[in-house]
C-alpha cells in the first residue's frame, strides 16, 4: 500500500516539474511578445500570441491531471489509514 501512495507522489512531483516548466515558458513568451510589440514586429508577435494560447491550454490539461492525481494519493491515503495494523 505504502509502494502505490509513494508512486503517486513521485508521479504528482512529475507532473508538478511539467506545470512549473509550462509555467516560466508561457511568462517568457509573454515577455517576448511584450517586446516584439514594442518593436512593431506585429506578425511575429501574432505567431508568439498563438504559442502561448497553445501553452495555455496545455497548461490547463496538465493543471486537471495533477488534480486527478491529487485526488488519486487522497484516496490511497485513506484507503491506507483504513487498513489495520
Amino acid at each position: 500500500m505504502q509502494e502505490l501512495f509513494n508512486e503517486l507522489i513521485h508521479e504528482q512531483l512529475e507532473t508538478m516539474d511539467k506545470l512549473l516548466f509550462l509555467q516560466s515558458e508561457i511568462e517568457r513568451c509573454q515577455e517576448l511578445e511584450k517586446e516584439l510589440v514594442e518593436l512593431e514586429e506585429l506578425a511575429l508577435a501574432e505567431s508568439l500570441k498563438k504559442e502561448i494560447e497553445l501553452k495555455k491550454c496545455e497548461l490547463k490539461d496538465i493543471q486537471k491531471v495533477f488534480q486527478e492525481q491529487t485526488d488519486e494519493v487522497i484516496r490511497s491515503y485513506k484507503k491506507e489509514q483504513e487498513v489495520p495494523l
